[in-house]
Parts: C-alpha cells; sequence; structure tokens
C-alpha cells in the first residue's frame, strides 16, 4: 500500500527546490516573462476589440469559435496539476481546486487541448503512459467528489520525468511540450511563480493561477485567441 505521503507528493509542490536544479538565469527568465506578458496583454487588446457576434456567445458571455465536434489543433493549454487543477488537504484526500473543473470543461466545450507537466517519481514507469497510469491510481485512491478528474480530456499529452534529473524546474518537460505542438501556441498555467517564469523563457504563454485580483485561471476567450496567432 501506497503511503499517504507519496500520495500527497503527486499533486503538492516540493518547496525550496535544490538551487543546482535552477537551470534558467535570472536575465534570461525576465526576458521571458516580459514576452509572455506582451502576448497575453496583445491578446487582452484583441479580445476587448474584437466583435462577437450575439450567435456565438456561449456560457458566461464568451464566444464559441469552434462548431466542430473534434479538437482544434491549435492553441494546446498545458497545466501543472497539484495545486493548480486540484488539491489535497491535509487529510491527504485529493479534489478539484475551485473553479478547475468548469474550466476544464468550457475548453472541452471548445475543443481545445489540454495537457500536464507534472513531477512524479521517475520510478513509477519507463514510460509517460506507464507513469500517468500510476499517477492517475494515486490521486483516483483518494479523490473526494462526485464529479471524477477528467483525465480523458488530457490523452497522452501528460508529461512526466523520465528521470530524477528531468524534473521541474529544470526545462527538459516543457521542452519536450513544446517539441510535440509544432507551430502551436502552447499555454502554461501554474501556482508558482518559478514554473511560470520558466515556461515563459522558453516561449509559452504562462499565467500563475490561484492570484489575488485576477481571473483563477487564464480566461477562455484568450486561449482561443492564441489559435488564431502564428506560433
Amino acid at each position: 500500500m501506497v503511503r499517504k505521503e507519496t500520495r500527497t507528493l503527486v499533486v503538492r509542490k516540493e518547496k525550496g527546490e535544490d538551487a543546482m536544479n535552477r537551470t534558467v538565469s535570472k536575465s534570461s527568465a525576465r526576458v521571458g516573462l516580459a514576452m509572455g506578458a506582451a502576448l497575453v496583454s496583445t491578446v487582452l487588446c484583441a479580445a476587448a476589440s474584437a466583435a462577437v457576434p450575439a450567435s456565438a456567445s456561449g456560457a458566461k458571455g464568451t464566444a464559441t469559435l469552434v462548431r466542430a465536434g473534434t479538437e482544434r489543433a491549435c492553441p494546446i493549454a498545458y497545466f501543472d496539476l497539484g495545486e493548480t487543477l486540484v488539491h489535497t488537504d491535509e487529510e491527504g484526500n485529493t479534489s478539484y481546486q475551485p473553479g478547475a473543473a468548469s474550466y476544464l470543461r468550457a475548453l472541452r466545450e471548445r475543443h481545445i487541448r489540454v495537457g500536464l507537466i507534472t513531477n512524479v517519481p521517475a520510478s513509477w514507469g519507463t514510460t509517460d503512459a506507464e507513469r500517468a497510469a500510476r499517477l492517475k491510481k494515486e490521486v483516483d485512491a483518494t479523490w473526494q467528489g462526485a464529479v471524477p478528474f477528467a483525465w480523458k480530456d488530457f490523452g497522452d499529452r501528460i508529461l512526466t520525468p523520465r528521470t530524477e534529473a528531468e524534473r521541474k524546474p529544470a526545462l527538459t518537460l516543457w521542452q519536450r511540450a513544446k517539441g510535440d505542438s509544432g507551430r502551436c501556441r502552447v499555454v502554461y498555467q501554474a501556482e508558482t511563480a518559478e514554473e511560470i517564469t520558466v515556461a515563459s523563457s522558453l516561449g509559452f504563454v504562462s499565467y500563475q493561477v490561484g492570484r489575488v485580483h485576477r481571473p483563477a485561471f487564464l480566461p477562455v476567450r484568450l486561449v482561443e485567441l492564441l489559435g488564431h496567432r502564428s506560433g
């Protein structure tokens, strides 16, 4: 039986990563954040000026741009897992973060692909699929609530470390996600500033979730608009 401490490890951030694992310089991180902020600012302006037909409006006034029943090629929205989409309480029970279930549903309704970039022990398997299967088992074993976690939405886009050296904040997982995206814009959302900094430095449109006086997640309308910009 897996100890509760191990389950908690799956969905909680390890605070205070060893400084030797920090592979991005402060200067390049600042540049990356500036680029990401500039792009999000541009998209915000576009969203404010775009004329949205009344017939295209979806839930909460968000435009639905996709009518087909298949996934959009672009953009691709990646997430961290623990304390971004799910929360583990002091008793080891796991559940959605506030707003996460409805946010994933809104992306699904617009056929926007989603993925996970998350740290798990490399010993959990020799492939992403094996490690993802173990991750699902661990999370589901402590899950609370009537609505299960939407694993199906993520398909095979669950990227995990193949070695301990690949654990975030090392660049590898974000580089793999970027490489798999083709020319699509890629979004990354997480609760830690450090991960946002690293992702931004690699060209992701990054958004730190859970900040006061800001939307809980990057608004779906903005994610949609990124699909209309060249990669």
